[in-house]
């Protein structure tokens, strides 16, 4: 399961090697002889190219940064303790109990912990790169949430907190690592995927991010299927005891913050341009985008 999984030293020779094929694209547009369809097409090719080099490239530090926020493992393993005693206390479902529910069923159970450890990125880029290429307008939005909700999720996780399969004596199972499944291997020069991260669930964010965007931006009554992706991921987080129920509420609580900031931004800049239309010389085109 560990090959299924980006390296931060991975992600960041993939992101040299993105940028490079991006910049010879680029050089190529300057050459003569290209027609208009062709010279867009490159141009957009260039666009995802890099776009895909800048996501790897924040990847590769948010594993770094992660890394770095492991200050202890005693410390972390009380909070999580104290998550779990607080949520029993305000009298949410025990998590231990929904993982019990599928420890007679191997199959579902890695069904389950392959969909944590594909879904998460596949997904987000699979939506990121339809966004890019067919509703460009609205790709900067989902991509500065994207980046704004992690950037939040990250500076919390600088305090370790243990996931809730780390304790085994409160009754939780590490489904992952008995059925030789875990994302969480020895890692490469030392340096292992950040598992003490488990406040807020980054997982969680990212997939209402994915599924609102899809809602939003798509047309027909097949794009409401996405609402499965966060029902799916939350059943998955907590049946393999990589998060919290507690974990996805601040996650869903710092999306709604940014959303909201957002919205006060936009709302600010469309004043502004309202303030100064933009002169138009007469015949002139509008420059088209690429929704489609």
């Amino acid at each position: 399961m560990q090959n299924l999984t980006l390296t931060w030293q991975t992600s960041v020779v993939a992101s040299a090697a993105l940028y490079g094929a991006a910049f010879t694209v680029r050089r190529g547009l300057g050459r003569r002889g290209w027609e208009e369809g062709r010279w867009r097409r490159a141009g957009t090719v260039a666009d995802v190219l890099r776009e895909a080099g800048t996501l790897l490239a924040l990847f590769a530090l948010w594993q770094v940064v992660g890394h770095l926020s492991v200050m202890g493992a005693g410390h972390a393993l009380e909070r999580a303790e104290w998550i779990h005693r607080t949520e029993l206390d305000f009298g949410l479902p025990d998590e231990a109990s929904w993982q019990r529910a599928v420890v007679g069923e191997p199959w579902l159970v890695r069904a389950a912990n392959y969909y944590y450890a594909t879904m998460h990125f596949g997904v987000m880029l699979v939506v990121l790169l339809w966004l890019f290429l067919r509703h460009r307008a609205r790709y900067a939005w989902v991509r500065t949430t994207v980046v704004a909700t992690t950037a939040v999720c990250l500076l919390i996780q600088f305090i370790p907190v243990a996931p809730p399969r780390m304790l085994p004596g409160n009754g939780f199972v590490d489904l992952a690592m008995e059925y030789g499944q875990s994302v969480y291997g020895d890692g490469v020069a030392g340096v292992v995927a950040d598992q003490l991260s488990a406040m807020p669930s980054v997982h969680v964010a990212w997939c209402v991010i994915v599924a609102v965007a899809v809602i939003r931006v798509a047309r027909g009554a097949w794009r409401w299927l996405m609402v499965l992706h966060p029902l799916v991921t939350v059943w998955v987080v907590v049946v393999t005891a990589n998060h919290f129920w507690a974990d996805g509420l601040v996650a869903v609580a710092i999306l709604l913050t940014v959303y909201l900031v957002q919205h006060a931004v936009t709302g600010w800049r469309r004043t502004d341009d309202r303030s100064v239309p933009a002169a138009v010389p007469a015949g002139a085109r509008e420059p088209s985008s690429v929704d489609g």
